[in-house]
């Protein structure tokens, strides 16, 4: 695990190590056990190392003397051990232990097709002087970021942005577009960024620079396709989850040089994490939970305890008050490196601190809730099994029922019910807010974004495309995104098995009686993993609402916080974008108890803070 960077442009090799190495310094807290890196004119990168595998060994750049390709990493590559010994008996001889090499002797037996034989988390930099190109590649589900910036003069990337803000001779401006989508879904969506003409290469996706022609190609190589099937008889899909993800969390615990522990909130999906790994034989692992000096609803500590106790773990726990959660918030937006209104975020780099004192690899339960149907989503399928029963009549009749959600019913139907409405995850502005709010607008509104998402489904079931539009933007920008800033800013890697290609592809196409029940069998979400959980954890585990990472800061800038709160919406920063007046009236309707002005007014606090922080 480590950050990368590199960058092309028009250098020589002294100025090229300058620079690559600024773009390094950066991001030491990634990698913080060494660096390294390697410039000629025109062309330089390296990577900070957070050591995992192969510790003695597995330095970068590893280079391959007869072509001379080079490679840097950032990632875990969970198949390595086998794809290195059919290597091994093609005759292939390796010089040390890590997967990085692996990578790189793949690539020079298949080329870029490699890659789908790799299974795991990266960004990999391959630079290939033999065709004079430079292949960037990213993980299929989106767990490690990269980024780059491709104007006439230089092409740079980085895992972080602010690598390629060290490489730039001055910073780009600020991209209203996607500041446009951060005050609806609180997060930055790819594949733009909060700069102009820096970019997220997507999940799935490769990029080719050519080192003559200074042009850049991208190319999707993986795809998920939420498409549920129906469900058939004869096939034990207890069993195939079973299977699935306990190789999922076995992967992941075995690939390391080092201890791994567990995230533990308390939640269903990582105590099935846990419990999980004690079926394997792991015995005596840490786990890690976090908690807030308010306790109360927002307190997730005891059910933690409880879940260490059943399993036997060595337990730690953090708790954090108000003053540490509002003090870390200009940290907190210098390594999230954009806006994200993620409260979340936050705790999880308070928790990542404290395992990262006992371990260097923790597992987490991110995922679960969006490959197989979590939140509300019984609520939804309910409600969606009344509406398909109902979607006979005639639109005509609908339009005249007394209800909102009929009328909508005629306008969509059943099939687009879900996009047309373009319901998600994160409404926090609406357009017409934000069209009252912003001294600025874009020419394509979220709505239309959204509804984007769900073009991209392929399936007629409204579920399936709920799940194909949280899983291409949502648990990429904001729970995969926050997951890699927060540990990483402690130097901590966060595994997800979960989110293990194999285990996700088979889930898009699981009946979805397997995963919101149905009206005969009564609705409930993630119902193949209550299954798999019946017989491994405690039972008010399982049947606990859930919460996701309760956290009371939305209360406090109703109360304590709220001179803090006025405070950010009245600084300076944020004159430029919005109507004083409005924020105005933003704070009044806060202090009139409003929880979803709440929300709003905690996007405007991280987008003051960040802005304040990286001078936009």
């Amino acid at each position: 695990m480590c950050g990368i960077a590199g960058i092309v442009g028009s250098f020589d090799q002294a100025l090229g190590t300058e620079l690559i190495q600024k773009m390094l310094s950066v991001i030491e807290h990634r990698g913080p056990d060494s660096n390294g890196y390697w410039s000629r004119n025109g062309f330089a990168f390296g990577m900070q190392r957070l050591s995992i595998i192969d510790i003695a060994g597995g330095d970068q750049p590893i280079w391959d003397k007869e072509s001379g390709v080079g490679i840097v990493f950032n990632g875990e590559i969970y198949n390595f051990k086998k794809i290195r010994a059919s290597l091994e008996t093609s005759g292939i001889k390796f010089h040390t232990h890590c997967d990085t090499e692996v990578i790189l002797q793949l690539y020079l037996q298949k080329g870029i097709a490699a890659i789908h034989d790799f299974e795991g988390m990266f960004g990999i930099c391959l630079y290939d002087p033999g065709i004079q190109k430079v292949f960037l590649i990213r993980d299929r589900l989106g767990v490690k970021p990269l980024y780059y910036y491709h104007d006439q003069k230089s092409f740079v990337f980085g895992s972080e942005i602010k690598s390629i803000l060290e490489a730039l001779p001055q910073k780009p401006e600020l991209n209203k577009q996607s500041l446009w989508h951060y005050l609806t879904l609180r997060y930055v969506p790819f594949p733009e960024t909060i700069w102009e003409n820096v970019c997220k290469l997507e999940p799935g996706h490769y990029l080719e620079y050519d080192l003559t022609a200074h042009t850049s190609t991208i190319s999707k190589y993986w795809e998920i396709n939420f498409c549920s099937e129906k469900s058939v008889k004869t096939r034990d899909y207890e069993k195939e989850f079973e299977t699935l993800f306990l190789e999922a969390v076995e992967k992941r615990l075995l690939a390391s040089d080092v201890p791994v522990g567990i995230l533990l909130s308390g939640g269903l999906d990582s105590s099935c994490v846990a419990a999980a790994a004690v079926e394997l034989g792991h015995k005596n692992f840490h786990t890690f939970s976090i908690g807030f000096e308010d306790g109360g609803q927002f307190n997730e500590l005891p059910y933690a305890k409880k879940m260490a106790e059943y399993i036997g773990s060595n337990h730690h726990e953090v708790i954090i008050s108000q003053n540490q959660f509002t003090d870390f918030i200009d940290e907190f937006v210098w390594y999230a490196d954009e806006p994200l209104a993620d409260l979340a975020s936050i705790p999880l780099y308070f928790v990542s601190k404290l395992a990262s004192k006992h371990v260097k690899v923790v597992l987490s339960g991110e995922g679960a809730d969006e490959t197989l149907a979590g939140y509300n989503l019984d609520v939804l399928a309910k409600k969606l099994s009344y509406l398909k029963l109902l979607n006979f009549l005639p639109s005509c009749v609908l339009k005249r029922l007394p209800f909102a959600i009929l009328q909508n019913l005629s306008t969509s139907g059943y099939i687009s019910f879900l996009k047309e409405n373009a319901t998600y995850m994160t409404n926090i502005f609406s357009e017409d807010e934000k069209k009252k709010l912003c001294l600025f607008s874009a020419q394509k509104s979220s709505r239309e974004y959204i509804k984007d998402l769900y073009r991209k489904s392929r399936s007629r079931e409204p579920i399936d495309q709920l799940q194909q539009a949280y899983c291409q933007s949502w648990l990429v920008e904001d729970l995969l995104m926050k997951a890699d800033k927060m540990s990483m800013a402690t130097s901590l890697e966060l595994r997800v098995p979960f989110l293990d290609h194999k285990l996700v592809e088979w889930c898009a196409t699981l009946p979805l009686e397997w995963k919101v029940g149905s009206l005969a069998r009564r609705f409930t979400t993630k119902r193949i993993l209550r299954s798999f959980a019946e017989k491994r954890i405690p039972k008010e585990i399982i049947t606990r609402p859930k919460q996701g990472f309760p956290v009371p800061a939305y209360k406090w800038i109703q109360s304590d916080l709220f001179d803090f709160a006025k405070e950010n919406l009245e600084s300076k920063s944020l004159e430029t974008f919005f109507h004083k007046d409005e924020l105005s009236s933003l704070l009044q309707k806060l202090k009139d108890g409003d929880l979803h002005i709440a929300h709003q007014v905690w996007n405007l606090i991280v987008l003051s803070r960040w802005i304040n922080k990286w001078n936009a």
